[in-house]
C-alpha cells in the first residue's frame, strides 16, 4: 500500500526524531506527537537559519548538510561555536528564555533542518516530565562543548591548538603507526573554530608536514607519527 505525501513526510520526520540523541528511547506516541507539529526547512549554502538576537521560533535538528553556529565580535571577527551535522539538535536553550537566539546559524552547504516550534513543544513538556529531563541533558552536553571550546582557545600557540584538535579526533588508544583523521568541515570552518585564519591554519599544517608528523590529501589527514605529535603537545602544554 502506497503512502500519500503527508504520511510519508510524517514518517521521515519521525525517523529523524527517533535517531536524534535528544529523543532516543522516547515512546512512539510522543515521537508522533512531536512530528505532527515539526516543520521542515531547506537552506542553500550560505543561507542563515537565524541571527543573534532574533526571536526564538524553537529549536532545530539537522536532517542533512551542516549548520555553523557562530558569534561575531564587535570588531567583525567570526567565532565558530560548533558545526552541527545530521541528527544533531541545537538551540534548545532558547526554549527557556525570551531574549532570542544567543548566536547566528548559517548553512555551510545545502541543508535541510527540522524546526520544533517553541510553543507546541513547551506545551508538550508540561505533560512529559521525562522529556523535560532529556532537554536538560542535551543542554548540559552543549555546555560541555562550549567548555571544551574555551579550553582550546586558551591554548595560546596555534601549533598546540591544532595538535590538540587532531589528537582529539584520532582513534583511541593512540596507535603507534599512522592514524587517519577525516575532516568533516572545510579548513575555513576549522580555522574559525580555532579562532584563527585559514592562512594560519594552512601554515601550521605545512609546518607539521615538513616535520613529517602528517600528510594532507583532500579532506584526509594522515598522522604519520601520532605519538610524536602527542609528545609535542605535552611539551607545548608544559611551557604554557
Amino acid at each position: 500500500m502506497s503512502l500519500d505525501g503527508g504520511k510519508f513526510r510524517q514518517l521521515v520526520i519521525e525517523n529523524t526524531l527517533r535517531s536524534c540523541q535528544l529523543f532516543v528511547g522516547l515512546p512512539a506516541a510522543d515521537i508522533s506527537a512531536i512530528a505532527a507539529f515539526t516543520v521542515s526547512k531547506n537552506l542553500g549554502k550560505g543561507d542563515y537559519l537565524f541571527r543573534e538576537g532574533a526571536r526564538s521560533e524553537g529549536f532545530y535538528i539537522v536532517q542533512k548538510g551542516a549548520i555553523n553556529v557562530h558569534r561575531v565580535s564587535a570588531a567583525g571577527k567570526e567565532q565558530t561555536i560548533h558545526l552541527f551535522r545530521p541528527i544533531e539538535s541545537f538551540a534548545e536553550a532558547s526554549l527557556a528564555t525570551d531574549t532570542g537566539y544567543p548566536a547566528n546559524a548559517r548553512a555551510t552547504e545545502p541543508a535541510m533542518v527540522l524546526l520544533v516550534p517553541k510553543s507546541d513543544f513547551v506545551e508538550l513538556l508540561c505533560h512529559r516530565p521525562a522529556l523535560a529531563l532529556r532537554m536538560l541533558g542535551s543542554m548540559s552536553q552543549h555546555l560541555r562543548v562550549l567548555v571544551g571550546l574555551l579550553d582550546d582557545l586558551t591554548l595560546k600557540d596555534m601549533e598546540t591548538r591544532l595538535a590538540n584538535w587532531l589528537l582529539k579526533h584520532c582513534s583511541r588508544p593512540l596507535p603507534i603507526g599512522p592514524a587517519i583523521v577525516q575532516l568533516d568541515r572545510t579548513k575555513r570552518v576549522l580555522a574559525a573554530e580555532m579562532g584563527t585564519t585559514s592562512e594560519t591554519l594552512s601554515r601550521t599544517l605545512a609546518k607539521f608536514r615538513d616535520q613529517k608528523l602528517l600528510r594532507v590529501k583532500g579532506n584526509t589527514i594522515t598522522l604519520t607519527k601520532p605519538r610524536e605529535l602527542q609528545k609535542l603537545l605535552q611539551q607545548n602544554l608544559g611551557e604554557l
